[in-house]
């Protein structure tokens, strides 16, 4: 079916020429109705070679437009109905669509119009020889043979007739003139320099224009002689020559370095798309250099096509590639030294721009750009994988295989110090609190994949990509899509941070956790603590050096069953432990004796070594306060049960009776002052301090959000009672005096303990003189005391009265230094307070200074 319609077609045009050439005036009559055969063959050929060309005009396909010049061009020539009449048709044949319709309407306008205006010239100068002005050959393509006419004939000249008002064809004249005064003034040819500028926009020397290196640019040289105008122009149409080779020489430096650390994938995304703007360029070139094979009107007078190409027409068509070429190579010049995300955000900077095109380029080149980047932000968000061979991301991981780092100091840093945001990596079009969202996001699943165990982030994840909007898939993000980018993240954030507090609340019990250390190393279990007090109390009195901790892990364990700590979960008991710490010459079990919790994965995150070194200095302080109060309480059962008011001391003499009752009572006085300073002081440690920091802590666990928030309570919680119980820096002075003043009450203990011992001697050696009804008495009392070495039992009476005046007396006077010390010592210390500038330990000035007792005794100067 094709071969038969092109047969036809191969006919018809035959057919066609036959009567082109039948009508020709320069065929002589006999030949008119019969043509040379060897005319018509070449002719014909020629004829199909022009129509199967793919030349076109040089004019758009638009057919309303060459509708309405032919309707313009009739109305002009007073051509009214015909114009209406045109317009009729022109609608009906364009309404018309489907089978049998042309398609290419505008062709068929277009050859009408220019049939119509063949006819005219035809009409106007009575020459026939126009009706196939394309199918006249030279005589080298006819042979010279079939030519009937001659070159230099006038009207007739390569097949196109020169129609000129003027009969001596003027005009032609003008043309050879200014052709030769051209050639007198330039050396170079216009034609020959737009190839030249053409080869340097490609990198290449042309035969005139060259490379200079010395100048860094593309010179035509001063010996050849070529206008200013035109060597300015030349010289301005190179530039973007230059700025081209700028370009490709970064490109090609960065392929044949990459896969180096300073390249990366960034900085190859950006090679890729200046090449891809490099090929869009090409084209161009390829465009330009096909009409520059055309010559150039004014200069040469056979020029018959509008598609010629001139210095001034090449500026026309570099404006835009000089405007993109620039930007190129700008960036290439700020990107030289960058790469990752610093790259990225110094692209961004450069597309905050007015102008339209340079915002669009920009725009273009960034999501090109920034897909490795924004590729690394989903995996790190969604997936929490780090793949950042090349150090580009902004997110920086310190711990070198998370995977196959399984020790307990690894896993406890891995939130801590895992992972941290490279400022210098992170984009501008990214902001710090969404890069601290992306962070976290990413951390939580890393530590939830490898302190936790867990995979239940997955289940989030998908969740969160398809609240967003967006897929878990490979390119879901790119440049300009910052608002999904921060649902996305919001999204992902707020279900795994979810979903970590979770495990931490309900697997791994951290609420109950912080509860048993609270009890246990801040001494909140009553019952414990004064259980392990009592029976642990003489084998800490033992020096360091000789105390087994296997002892003292027992008298543990029997404080927690003896205590309502045995209802506990034995997971929590089982983490309470003895700790012996370092010890000194001449420690006591006293001074060595600490209890630790063991905190083992993920709970270390939160107990780190750092904080469990806080919770036993809190320990240790709160340890000796228990101490101290233990020795009060110890004292004061000591003192209760005396005879004082016993017949036993009825005989003594009245001086020594009179000592005695002033020594106990100087003793009961001063327990009184100690007892009152410490219960207070007891007092607000325990609920002032301990029990309100808990109250806000469980608040804030409460409302914690995320991990980081959990952290954060943590440490206020635990600098809080740090700063209110007198361990902060700031209170170093204080801290120092009040356990001063601890150690100045256990010295009174001794005293207390060495006082009694003696009554209880005088008390025996009194009952020697005494009646039988009171001897027995007194032998009840005394009968389980052993007499150590020198005591005053065996003595005579008058040595016994003698030995107690001289105890009692000297007892009296290390009461009294120790009062007077006491005073002295409890005077600095509540000068101190008010100075503090923490305002709870004003409130503690108020408890030990209710009734102004040491305000008024002395006051301030």
């Amino acid at each position: 079916m094709e071969d038969e319609d092109r047969q036809k077609t191969l006919d018809l045009v035959k057919e066609l020429v036959h009567r082109l050439l039948s009508h020709n005036p320069a065929t002589p009559n006999n030949a008119a109705r019969n043509p040379n055969p060897t005319d018509l063959n070449n002719s014909f050929r020629y004829a199909v070679r022009i129509l199967s060309s793919r030349l076109t005009p040089s004019i758009a396909p638009d057919a309303a437009a060459i509708a309405e010049s032919i309707k313009r061009r009739l109305a002009t020539q007073g051509k009214s109905s015909q114009a209406l009449s045109f317009a009729d048709l022109y609608n009906k044949f364009a309404s018309k669509t489907g089978a049998g319709s042309i398609n290419n309407k505008w062709a068929v306008l277009y050859l009408l119009k220019i049939i119509s205006e063949d006819r005219k010239v035809s009409q106007a100068s009575h020459n026939f020889a126009l009706h196939l002005p394309s199918l006249s050959l030279d005589d080298r393509e006819l042979g010279g043979e079939s030519r009937n006419f001659r070159r230099g004939e006038k009207g007739w000249e390569d097949g196109v007739l020169m129609v000129a008002k003027d009969p001596e064809n003027l005009r032609e004249i003008a043309f050879r003139e200014f052709v030769n005064l051209a050639k007198e003034e330039n050396d170079v040819s216009e034609e020959v320099l737009v190839r030249d500028v053409l080869y340097a926009c490609q990198g290449i020397d042309g035969k005139y224009v060259k490379f200079d290196a010395d100048l860094d640019g593309y010179v035509l040289p001063e010996n050849f002689k070529v206008p200013r105008s035109t060597r300015t122009m030349v010289r301005k149409l190179c530039e973007l020559g230059w700025l081209f080779r700028k370009v490709r020489g970064y490109i090609t430096d960065s392929m044949d370095s990459f896969p180096t650390e300073d390249v990366g994938t960034v900085g190859q995304a950006l090679c890729a798309a200046l090449q891809d703007e490099l090929s869009e360029y090409y084209k161009l070139l390829a465009v330009l250099e096909a009409q520059a094979m055309n010559p150039i009107p004014l200069v040469s007078g056979s020029a018959t096509s509008l598609n010629y190409l001139s210095l001034r027409r090449l500026s026309v068509w570099f404006v835009e590639p000089m405007v993109k070429m620039r930007l190129m190579a700008v960036l290439v010049d700020t990107c030289k030294v960058l790469k990752g995300g610093a790259m990225a955000g110094s692209i961004h900077l450069h597309a905050q721009h007015g102008d339209p095109l340079v915002h669009e380029f920009m725009k273009s080149l960034l999501r090109r750009v920034c897909s490795p980047l924004f590729e690394m932000v989903r995996r790190w968000v969604l997936e929490g994988e780090l793949e950042d061979i090349f150090s580009e991301f902004f997110i920086v991981s310190e711990t070198k295989e998370l995977e196959s780092n399984v020790s307990q100091k690894g896993k406890e840093s891995l939130w801590r110090e895992g992972y941290r945001l490279h400022s210098m990596m992170l984009p501008s079009f990214i902001s710090q609190s969404l890069a601290q969202s992306i962070l976290r996001t990413g951390k939580s699943i890393n530590f939830l994949r490898v302190c936790c165990d867990d995979r239940g982030w997955a289940d989030a994840a998908t969740e969160a990509a398809a609240a967003a909007g967006t897929s878990t898939r490979r390119g879901s993000l790119g440049y300009g899509e910052t608002d999904a980018l921060e649902n996305l993240v919001a999204e992902a954030a707020k279900r795994i941070d979810k979903h970590l507090l979770d495990v931490m609340y309900s697997r791994y019990k951290f609420k109950e956790h912080c509860l048993a250390i609270k009890r246990y190393l801040l001494l909140g279990q009553g019952d414990f603590v004064q259980y392990l007090m009592d029976s642990i109390g003489e084998e800490l009195s033992e020096p360091a050096s000789t105390i087994s901790s296997f002892k003292l892990a027992g008298f543990l364990e029997s404080a927690i069953r003896s205590s309502n700590a045995q209802y506990d979960d034995r997971d929590i008991l089982d983490r309470v432990r003895v700790n012996m710490m370092v010890q000194s010459t001449g420690d006591r079990g006293w001074d060595v004796f600490s209890l630790e919790y063991d905190a083992s994965v993920p709970l270390n995150t939160v107990f780190t070594e750092s904080v469990m070194a806080e919770y036993r200095r809190i320990f240790n302080f709160l340890w000796k306060l228990r101490r101290v109060e233990h020795a009060l309480i110890g004292a004061w059962k000591t003192m209760k049960p005396n005879c004082i008011t016993s017949n036993s001391f009825v005989k003594l003499q009245g001086a020594v009776k009179s000592q005695l009752l002033l020594t106990l009572r100087q003793c009961q006085v001063l327990w009184n002052e100690m007892n009152h300073f410490v219960a207070n002081l007891q007092y607000y440690i325990m609920f002032e301090v301990l029990e309100v920091s808990w109250s806000k802590f469980s608040d804030e666990m409460e409302a914690a959000k995320d991990l980081d928030d959990l952290l954060a309570a943590h440490e206020k919680y635990l600098n809080s009672i740090v700063e209110k119980s007198l361990l902060g820096e700031r209170s170093r002075p204080l801290y120092k005096s009040l356990f001063v003043l601890f150690d100045l009450i256990l010295r009174y203990r001794g005293q207390v303990d060495r006082l009694y011992e003696g009554i209880f001697e005088l008390q025996a050696r009194n009952a020697v003189s005494l009646p039988s009804k009171d001897k027995r008495k007194s032998s009840k009392q005394t009968a389980k005391r052993p007499e150590p070495p020198g005591s005053w039992v065996g003595e005579g009476r008058k040595a016994l009265t003698q030995r107690a005046g001289e105890f009692l007396q000297n007892m009296g006077k290390e009461l009294g230094a120790i009062a007077k010390e006491y005073t002295s010592l409890l005077e600095v210390f509540l000068s101190e307070l008010p100075v503090q500038q923490h305002i709870n330990l004003k409130f503690l000035l108020f408890r030990l200074d209710f009734t102004e007792f040491y305000s008024r005794l002395h006051p301030a100067k």
